[in-house]
């Protein structure tokens, strides 16, 4: 209860007071953003406010001068009618046409906002407890995006930083000047992407596929959150998006994919390698507290009724090979996600080892990469 306390209050925190994500302290009204398109919400906001305003000051215009000069002690008396055919077809009429005012310029807004064609890049967007995973479909480059924030700032410890649960390891990159097509789609639970500065808000519903785009004017830092409850950690998983000039995003991916293909050449070659239990103990640890946590709690005791517990029980325990599957598969319809594409495989041998041997689980079990590799090649 505590810790689903602290996350609650923590997004509440992220939401009201960083100014990353509102105007500032001077401000009461919404922001142009960084977009064309965040730019016409904005006018069709005012729009909207201009026409309140005016209707706002003609009613109580009317019905203060009505209170005034018609008032009792100037001796007025009250008319007596039952109806008035004009006046009703005036107060029909005129809403109707005020409504259609409005709605045009938002229907056009809107259709606007939905039209993902003639895209320039294609970005597939995965939410995860609590995470978010990119896949760029026109280039080998994929990543995972994970709080940076540390602990200490989270649980009162260390001060807290300027982008206080809105920093990530991996924020996304674009470029500016093109569109960017975002599909939006959840592992798990739905979530939802939100970057303001974008007018992007668009829900990730596990087994459905959203679709929204930006164009980016101006490289910048712009950030966002998960805008909807999606469990514990949903005050844990913000957006971050750096828009660079173009030249400058083709070098980052050159830079990306030649990463990617190192870091598939060197686990290609630790898979002949062993690691000893105390590396991999170690290196488990790192992983556990990073990616386990959050949910099995640092003491792997879990929470009770929510998140299982790991000690002395249950699949940490238990058959090796259950053990693998649920941390390569996940497990479907619970927050238990699948990490096969999450981490390495010598990450995922190091957490099972250590989660087998670690708070008197003494089994005794060493897990190596090679291991991992044979259980998913066996259970393709």
């Amino acid at each position: 209860m505590k810790a689903r306390l602290t996350s609650l209050l923590a997004g509440i925190t992220a939401l009201v007071s960083t100014p990353a994500l509102m105007a500032s302290e001077s401000q009461i009204n919404m922001t142009r953003g960084a977009t064309d398109i965040s730019n016409r919400v904005y006018e069709l906001h005012m729009l909207v406010f201009y026409i309140c305003l005016v209707i706002g000051l003609i009613v109580f215009a009317v019905m203060f001068w009505s209170i005034l000069r018609h008032r009792k002690a100037r001796g007025v008396t009250p008319a007596k009618f039952h109806d008035n055919l004009a006046l009703e077809i005036t107060w029909t009429v005129v809403p109707f046409l005020i409504l259609i005012g409005m709605a045009v310029p938002a229907t056009i807004t809107l259709i606007k906002m939905d039209d993902t064609s003639d895209s320039d890049l294609t970005v597939l967007v995965t939410g995860s407890q609590w995470r978010w995973h990119y896949a760029y479909h026109d280039y080998d480059v994929e990543f995972q995006s994970n709080l940076a924030t540390p602990r200490g700032q989270i649980y009162g410890r260390l001060p807290r930083g300027e982008n206080y649960l809105l920093e990530v390891d991996r924020p996304l990159v674009i470029p500016t000047g093109k569109k960017v097509r975002f599909l939006i789609t959840s592992d798990d639970v739905i979530h939802s992407w939100w970057v303001p500065a974008f007018a992007v808000k668009k829900d990730a519903n596990p087994g459905y596929i959203n679709e929204a785009w930006t164009r980016v004017n101006e490289p910048g830092i712009y950030r966002g959150v998960c805008a909807e409850l999606c469990g514990q950690g949903h005050a844990f998983m913000p957006v971050v998006v750096i828009a660079k000039e173009p030249a400058e995003f083709e070098e980052w991916i050159r830079g990306e994919e030649q990463r990617l293909a190192d870091q598939r050449a060197e686990e290609e070659r630790l898979l002949g390698m062993s690691m000893s239990k105390d590396e991999l103990m170690q290196m488990g640890e790192n992983v556990y507290l990073t990616q386990c946590a959050a949910c099995h709690q640092p003491n792997g005791r879990g929470i009770p009724g929510v998140f299982p517990s790991v000690v002395g029980q249950g699949l940490a325990v238990g058959d090796l090979d259950a053990h693998i599957d649920i941390i390569v598969h996940g497990s479907s319809g619970t927050a238990m996600q699948a990490y096969r594409n999450q981490l390495s495989m010598r990450e995922i041998a190091a957490v099972i080892t250590y989660q087998r041997n670690a708070w008197g689980n003494d089994t005794g079990d060493v897990v190596q990469a090679a291991d991992i590799h044979n259980f998913i090649q066996g259970n393709r």
